[in-house]
């Protein structure tokens, strides 16, 4: 079984997973073009935002899921940033389709927070 059959009807996981493979391609041409600082950062955090999200699907209560979701946007956003700096700079490798993607991840992520807080609070 692989992952995506695996959690199929978890777009978050699906989405996040896709996004770490797609993370792996990009930092492997970087690293082809030796831009191994970079690549090394986005591949440690743009991997980080998958592994935290299915983290957060064990979580032993409800603010440890917040927290664990919490903690992937944290890693998400650091990703934003590392894509940001390649996209703004000439010499790097187009990163426009893992910036859309990255959005959506986001947006994802924060409406899962607001509506766990949500239900939390009735």
């Amino acid at each position: 079984m692989t992952f995506n059959e695996k959690y199929k009807d978890n777009a978050l996981l699906i989405k996040t997973f896709n996004f770490a493979l797609n993370i792996i391609d990009y930092t492997n041409e970087l690293q082809d073009q030796k831009k191994f600082v970079i690549a090394n950062q986005l591949l440690k955090s743009g991997t980080s935002i998958g592994a935290n999200s299915k983290e957060s699907q064990n979580a032993e209560s409800k603010a440890d899921f917040i927290h664990k979701l919490k903690i992937a946007i944290k890693e998400a956003d650091e990703t934003e940033y590392w894509l940001f700096l390649c996209d703004a700079h000439n010499e790097y490798p187009n990163c426009k389709r893992l910036l859309n993607d990255l959005s959506e991840i986001l947006k994802i992520l924060n409406k899962i927070i607001s509506t766990s807080k949500m239900s939390s609070i009735r």
